[in-house]
């Protein structure tokens, strides 16, 4: 992997120091966020999970001064309504530590981390017992191919945004595994070169009238990517090889949408695959939206393949 800049190494540090302290932070959904930040005793951090977790605004003193010094090197706090506020925030992922951007995720090219990373790990750590080469194609903050650290000998993250894989980078240095890590730029597969025997992805499945690449998945109701990831993956495998997709599937009358459009590719490249609903209702504020006045719900699903 290459090297770490200045400000990605003070961003490690950050991180080291809150592990040092013991910090631990389970992310919310960005619903849950708003409502207990609404709260009005939690106009302002107290503490190190509230300034790095619930991203609230802060005094300077609250931070210890080594950590606001690290925090000021890695450029990545800001003045706000007269306090100061951190533009990084750090979740606890079993006993890993990992950055990504603070709540509120609306910039363009902001690295998501939330219950959908939760449920993709639990996904992998139960599919998953080894492999040579994993390539996480979308990667955004890395969490999924890094959990995998200790099951896998090479790990391969991709994306299209510059600023996942800056991220991506600081979490593969902050869990230890940057020597066997490598970070590649491009449209999902595009970059990749050499053989793959594991395809993971965890890509962006909504339509956001804002196209912000971390949240817009394209195609019919924001299916688009999950659907590549299927097609393009089978191609890339090497023989025996295996792909998981954790996604969200618009539900329409019953009829689950990602299932509909994947299956007739695993029928064609896959000898073995399984598909399976991990949780029936994700992202339900998502149907007031006019692009999705015919759905009933949104599902996360898993689809696990095998190619001969």
């Amino acid at each position: 992997m290459d090297t770490l800049s200045p400000r990605e190494e003070a961003t490690v540090e950050v991180g080291r120091r809150l592990r040092d302290a013991g910090y631990q932070f389970t992310t919310v959904t960005p619903e849950t966020h708003r409502r207990v930040n609404a709260r009005s005793e939690n106009a302002r951090a107290a503490s190190l999970r509230d300034v790095f977790g619930w991203s609230r605004p802060f005094e300077a003193a609250v931070l210890p001064p080594p950590i606001l010094d690290a925090l000021r090197r890695a450029e990545m706090v800001r003045e706000h309504a007269g306090l100061l506020a951190s533009d990084v925030r750090f979740s606890s992922l079993g006993d890993a530590l990992y950055a990504h951007s603070a709540y509120p995720t609306t910039g363009e090219n902001a690295v998501f981390f939330g219950p959908d990373t939760y449920r993709y790990c639990a996904l992998l750590a139960r599919e998953v017992s080894s492999a040579a080469r994993v390539v996480d194609v979308g990667c955004g903050s890395g969490v999924g191919g890094l959990s995998l650290a200790g099951r896998v000998d090479r790990i391969v993250l991709t994306d299209i945004n510059e600023a996942a894989l800056a991220m991506a980078r600081v979490n593969a240095h902050l869990a230890g595994v940057a020597d066997r890590v490598e970070l590649v730029l491009g449209d999902l597969f595009a970059p990749v070169r050499g053989s793959v025997d594991l395809v993971v992805g965890n890509p962006p499945y909504l339509l956001d009238p804002g196209r912000r690449v971390y949240r817009d998945g394209g195609g019919y109701l924001g299916t688009g990517l999950g659907v590549r990831i299927v097609k393009e993956g089978l191609a890339r495998l090497s023989p025996g090889g295996r792909l998981i997709l954790y996604t969200g599937a618009p539900v329409i009358d019953g009829v689950d949408c990602v299932r509909a459009e994947i299956a007739p590719i695993l029928d064609g490249g896959a000898a073995h695959w399984t598909y399976e609903e991990l949780d029936p209702d994700v992202f339900g504020e998502e149907l007031d939206t006019p692009a999705y006045a015919a759905v009933d719900r949104i599902a996360a699903v898993g689809a696990c393949a095998t190619v001969a």
